[in-house]
């Protein structure tokens, strides 16, 4: 019984060590966000490119050696976002995260106008207010309705193999993440 109790209160007192541990290391963690190291890399409505897998760089790098991406943060706050680009890649994705990194929507250019990425990131009540009136430069968007103040959207290009560095090159390039 004493071996029993004796088990008991290191087993206790190990896992109140792991849990100071823990406690003492989420500050150092929290600040390695995707969104906080976007936000050291580039201002808010810069479409700035992801490193790579293994390639070392301060932002968050891509898991799959076979896509290249740009993110843009935005604060819905100052009013809708437009996000745009033209090319043709073999395969490009759109997705919106919020401030924590939860997926709020995504699409692929199966789903989008001329296989185009032109769409408009907005909150339930902007999108209501422009329906009023819609902008001739919204006439082809695809309305995404982002219940979040701050975000991220994420454009990812597939790049087959080398040959299409170039291509996924300017069509990343000529995304671009703009306010009304």
């Amino acid at each position: 019984m004493a071996r029993l109790l004796h088990a008991l209160l290191l087993g206790l007192f190990g896992a109140g060590i792991v849990h100071i541990a823990v406690l003492f290391l989420l500050p150092l963690l929290g600040e390695r966000d995707a969104w906080s190291q976007l936000a050291a890399a580039a201002d808010s409505y810069t479409a700035t490119r992801l490193p790579s897998a293994g390639a070392g760089a301060p932002l968050p790098a891509l898991a799959d050696p076979l896509f290249e991406a740009v993110a843009c943060r935005f604060d819905l706050a100052d009013g809708p976002v437009h996000v745009r680009g033209e090319g043709a890649v073999p395969f490009w994705s759109m997705s919106v995260y919020d401030r924590r990194g939860l997926n709020i929507y995504s699409f692929s250019d199966r789903t989008a106008n001329d296989a185009q990425p032109d769409f408009v990131i907005l909150t339930p009540d902007d999108l209501v207010a422009l329906r009023a009136e819609l902008p001739a430069a919204y006439a082809e968007s695809i309305f995404v309705e982002a219940p979040v103040g701050e975000g991220m959207v994420v454009v990812r290009a597939f790049r087959p193999d080398d040959t299409w560095r170039h291509v996924v090159d300017g069509f990343l390039d000529s995304i671009s993440c703009s306010l009304r």
